[in-house]
């Protein structure tokens, strides 16, 4: 049996049961994070991803957008457990004919990722290799044991995010499918895999305030963060409404598209939070959110069971389909070509 046989999570899995259990660690596997608790200093958050030119970096995009995303990547989930990020790390693998500059813009734009998450690249590894490689990892703590997992999640609590979807996905029909889209809308849809938004202010509001039962970011896809969570806390959900911009419905129109097919299962790499929140805190939090320059957008609660999305008196189950690393797009998406 081969990787692509079984996907990433297949691998994943099959990695997993190689490796001894740290007794220590408190997320478990399956949360695309570690916590190590400190004692009196708070617990410990690691989190590593990888960004590969050949895979992910989209056509056009600037040296500087590399580094910033593969910035982002690594902040963003560790940011979603409620933990101030502490430090970046990063080992390169770098092609021996890769321009000096170029690699100087890179770090610029992880640099000014860090910046806007208050902290910084410290240091890591290069290496000569075949393909850009950017290997990250984040540090963070998160004070007074409040660890935002994705377990956690009861009937009842507001699932809500931090922004809007389906952006991501008009810009990889753009990039792979070639579909026209006017200026406008093909400029904030590339914009948004090139230069996606750490949302740290919102995530630490969120996490001083412990409103959050569970959580994640996005990155993965909306479709795949909710059946994450459903999973791990045991829950369905039941939503409502999908946060979608203009740009998306405009472009929905014009090539005849659903646009919550666009927003659940086209897209991923959009690095929104999604948090379940405790009904009693809601008002709070959203305030609190505010109080920092964002917003929550309310996208449903959690049910007993059941994944379904009801929108204008129509009920469909939400599927878990979407990007998979090994599989490309799961059924219903694009089966043929990789994502940039």
């Amino acid at each position: 049996m081969r990787v692509s046989d079984v996907g990433e999570i297949g691998a994943h899995g099959r990695i997993q049961r190689a490796l001894r259990r740290d007794p220590r660690e408190l997320l478990g596997y399956g949360d695309d994070a570690v916590a190590i608790p400190l004692g009196d200093w708070g617990t410990l958050i690691a989190h590593t991803d990888v960004l590969v030119g050949s895979r992910d970096v989209v056509e056009g995009m600037a040296p500087f957008d590399i580094g910033w995303k593969a910035a982002v990547m690594n902040l963003s989930d560790v940011i979603a457990k409620g933990a101030a990020p502490l430090t970046l790390l990063f080992s390169w693998g770098i092609p021996g004919d890769y321009e000096l500059e170029a690699l100087a813009e890179i770090a610029s734009g992880m640099d000014a990722a860090a910046r806007e998450c208050e902290t910084f690249v410290t240091g890591g590894d290069t290496s000569e290799a075949d393909d850009l490689i950017l290997a990250g990892t984040c540090l963070g703590l998160a004070k007074g044991g409040r660890i935002i997992g994705r377990r956690g999640a009861k009937p009842g609590d507001i699932l809500a995010s931090t922004g809007p979807f389906g952006l991501t996905s008009v810009a990889f029909k753009i990039a792979l499918e070639g579909l026209e889209a006017p200026g406008r809308v093909r400029d904030r849809a590339l914009q948004a895999i090139r230069r996606p938004i750490p949302r740290f202010r919102e995530g630490m509001a969120i996490a001083e305030l412990g409103s959050a039962s569970a959580g994640m970011d996005c990155s993965d896809g909306l479709a795949k963060s909710i059946h994450w969570l459903s999973r791990m806390s045991g829950v369905g959900f039941e939503i409502s409404s999908i946060p979608i911009p203009g740009e998306v419905l405009e472009f929905a129109e014009l090539h005849g598209l659903d646009p919550y097919e666009l927003a659940l299962y086209g897209g991923g790499e959009e690095y929104e939070l999604l948090y379940c929140i405790r009904p009693g805190l809601w008002e709070e939090t959203a305030e609190a959110v505010e109080g920092v320059g964002g917003r929550l957008e309310v996208l449903g609660r959690a049910t007993e069971g059941g994944l379904a999305l009801r929108i204008d008196g129509a009920s469909k189950p939400i599927e878990d389909r979407g990007w998979e690393h090994f599989k490309g797009w799961g059924r219903g998406g694009r089966e043929q070509g990789r994502r940039p």
